[in-house]
């Protein structure tokens, strides 16, 4: 009897996270396969194609990669669920920061599914391009990647599927976290998500906080009947030193729907120029003001895990046409981020005991201090791979 051989080994850390999801592969090729992807991905390659991803990895060709996303027989909503109940498992019921946005990725032709001009964030203009809504995870300073939904615009739609915008795609992410048993109190996301009346009305109705960037002149559209500025308030930044900073202004604009405020906030109360100055939309109570005193750090986290995706791990990089090795493609990279973020100290040491001394304000939890954190542990991993 000849007993069937074993997966080729890469390098310890890949072969030891890569095991947890052995069982999702019948075909020892199909998981060797997902063990070089997930190599490949995190390598210090410019661009992440399956060409070069071979050649990193010692492949003669990319043809098994390339078989691996469109042919072979395993089941990606598998490797999501089984991805997030480890996330889930390490997270230990902690409540961490929700983002949610979109990335849109540039694409020639008209073969890919689900491909069609429309606007990209990241250019600032319509492109033909692809898109999808994302969420991902902040704990401490360290972000951690949690699902994503394709944008299907109409003009793309199969006969007979219902067309659904970004903001009820992005409530979907969030009624199905919540199912699942995440813990989480705010939710961050762009502008986009605070034109839609639903996706605001459902986090009041559901009582998350949300905080999403405005732009001055959206924010007149968004409140209706403006009202005037109730007064300024000065507050104290507090840096992941510990060290004050100058204290900005922060001017409280209530909307007369959904309880809302909208809050300007400038680095210094003697600066009045329109290129320092930037609101928030927000339903924290008045309470809290003093919390936006690190609101900068936060905003910056919306587009940051995004450049991970993007940048570093090959989010567009892809040359598939069909959607279902598109999603393949997609969830490989979530688990190569998963697998960085894994090696974190927050998932590799015990959750800390509960204490019954006064928590700090929930947003300087969230100073920013651990913010390269991921880089660094992606960097180290990389080191190990290149030996």
């Amino acid at each position: 009897m000849v007993l069937p051989r074993g997966a080729v080994p890469t390098v310890s850390f890949v072969d030891e996270y890569c095991s947890n999801y052995k069982q999702l592969f019948p075909e020892v090729r199909s998981f060797e396969s997902f063990k070089f992807l997930h190599m490949g991905i995190i390598s210090d390659i410019r661009r992440k194609s399956l060409p070069e991803i071979a050649k990193s990895v010692g492949l003669k060709d990319s043809q098994s990669l390339n078989n691996f996303l469109k042919n072979s027989p395993w089941d990606v909503r598998g490797l999501r669920e089984q991805r997030l109940n480890w996330i889930k498992d390490k997270l230990n019921n902690r409540s961490f920061i929700l983002i949610v946005n979109e990335i849109g990725d540039k694409k020639k032709g008209k073969k890919t599914d689900y491909v069609t001009r429309q606007y990209i964030g990241d250019l600032g203009k319509s492109e033909n391009s692809i898109v999808s809504v994302n969420a991902y995870g902040v704990l401490d300073g360290v972000t951690f990647p949690l699902t994503f939904k394709v944008f299907k615009p109409q003009n793309s739609l199969p006969e007979g599927e219902r067309y659904k915008t970004k903001p009820q795609l992005a409530i979907e992410i969030i009624q199905e976290l919540r199912e699942r048993g995440f813990n989480f109190e705010l939710v961050m996301a762009d502008m986009l998500y605070a034109k839609n009346c639903d996706f605001v009305e459902y986090l009041n109705r559901i009582s998350l906080k949300l905080l999403i960037a405005v732009k001055a002149s959206q924010r007149a559209s968004l409140s209706g009947d403006r009202a005037n500025c109730d007064n300024c308030q000065g507050f104290e930044r507090i840096f992941a030193s510990n060290g004050n900073g100058c204290p900005p202004e922060s001017e409280n604009i209530y909307s007369k729907l959904q309880n809302l405020q909208y809050r300007q906030i400038e680095p210094d109360i003697t600066q009045r120029s329109s290129n320092v100055t930037w609101s928030v939309m927000t339903n924290y109570p008045e309470a809290m003001l003093q919390e936006f005193g690190n609101i900068n750090n936060l905003i910056g986290w919306i587009e940051s895990g995004f450049k991970h995706l993007k940048q570093e791990l090959g989010w567009g990089d892809f040359r598939l046409t069909n959607y279902r090795a598109i999603e393949r493609w997609w969830e490989m990279i979530f688990s190569a981020h998963w697998m960085v973020s894994l090696h974190s100290d927050i998932f590799q040491q015990p959750p800390p005991v509960p204490s019954n001394k006064p928590k700090p304000p929930f947003i300087q939890q969230y100073s920013g201090k651990k913010e390269q954190d991921w880089k660094v542990r992606l960097s180290n991993l990389r080191s190990i791979v290149q030996l």
